[in-house]
């Protein structure tokens, strides 16, 4: 898989391309120099795998301001590139700048997320109450605002995340502010539905299930994780409670939605089995030793197993508070881990359960 799973995170004033040798098991490093800003949000573009969005502070008239930018990577650090990260370079290199998103009127951005089925020219960005809809033009060194819409209401209302479905053609977004979880249709920039209180504390991260059209993850600072129906938002269909603290990350596996990822502030990574609400309910868990008789079991003595969803594994490398969780988009089987004192870890799901879905 080398070369072709790469791993971003923003490093302060410096973005990290990390490189994962699965065959050696090893890793390779090289900096991308972002001298415009801290980086507090990046986004990569389904489409281009070179192209980026970063959303950084930039001090503005005694305030900060956080203004977001799309830049290209160097073209031979870019996803399936043939020449290798040389790890032991010293040599930093240099973001092209495509364009900024020009947020002048609209405030601070939380966030940038790219329409994921589409050609890479479409972009929403979070900028305190509005939520903003960009087409990228010229090849994407144009930003042009398409449409926006604000919310409205008491209070200092700004949004925290967002995320674009990738169902109903593209044409629906989620987004957090505070304790509500509210659906717009891009078409028209209206709400079309809206989860009021959805957790007790402030909403932290949204993600669509990739294979169940109207089934959306959510996760907060009340330590928990939540699974809605947006057909009927009442109450959710699933709520995890397996963190002590602030859950920052929730991430459906993106060819396996039974496997959900979360990361939090109480130090751990959460894998979970949430086969119950999954596009392919698979039955129990197995153990290694097991393996051998599972698969000599028929398959319709498998499907009458009720499904059940449980933890995984509970991953406790980290020893400050994980703030990003990510599934490699080159290995189903692979995913990264970030936390506030800059450790990376990468990890696998366990053999016993790759097996058991695969069979």
């Amino acid at each position: 898989m080398e070369d072709d799973a790469p791993v971003i995170y923003g490093l302060e004033f410096q973005i990290h391309i990390i490189d994962f040798d699965d065959e050696n098991n090893m890793i390779n490093k090289n900096v991308l120099l972002h001298q415009v800003g801290e980086i507090w949000h990046i986004s990569t573009s389904p489409a281009d795998g070179g192209v980026l969005a970063t959303c950084y502070n930039k001090p503005s008239d005694s305030k900060v301001l956080t203004c977001a930018t799309v830049w290209r990577m160097p073209k031979e650090l870019e996803p399936g590139s043939h020449e290798s990260p040389d790890d032991s370079s010293s040599t930093a290199h240099t973001l092209e700048l495509l364009c900024h998103l020009d947020n002048t009127a609209h405030g601070s951005m939380a966030c940038v997320t790219w329409e994921p089925t589409g050609d890479g020219k479409k972009v929403i960005s979070l900028a305190d109450n509005h939520i903003l809809l960009w087409d990228l033009q010229e090849s994407s060194s144009q930003a042009v605002l398409a449409s926006s819409a604000s919310l409205e209401g008491k209070g200092q209302l700004k949004f925290t995340s967002g995320r674009w479905s990738p169902h109903h053609t593209g044409t629906q977004v989620a987004t957090a502010n505070d304790t509500t979880i509210r659906g717009w249709d891009t078409r028209s920039m209206s709400q079309i539905y809206c989860i009021e209180n959805a957790h007790g504390q402030l909403v932290r991260d949204l993600d669509f299930n990739p294979n169940r059209q109207y089934y959306l993850a959510s996760c907060g600072d009340d330590c928990k994780v939540k699974f809605w129906d947006t057909r009927n938002v009442t109450e959710p269909v699933k709520t995890l409670e397996e963190h002590s603290h602030w859950v920052w990350n929730v991430r459906y596996n993106h060819s396996h939605d039974q496997l959900v990822l979360t990361g939090s502030s109480d130090s751990r990574v959460i894998l979970s089995n949430m086969v119950s609400i999954s596009s392919e309910p698979f039955g129990h868990l197995v153990d290694d030793d097991d393996l051998s008789d599972q698969e000599e079991r028929r398959p319709e003595e498998k499907s009458q197993e009720p499904p059940q969803d449980s933890v995984i594994a509970t991953y406790e490398e980290h020893e400050d508070s994980v703030y990003a969780v990510d599934w490699s988009s080159a290995d189903p089987w692979l995913f990264a881990s970030l936390s506030y004192d800059g450790r990376l870890v990468i990890n696998r799901v366990p053999r016993a359960l790759k097996y058991h879905i695969l069979l």
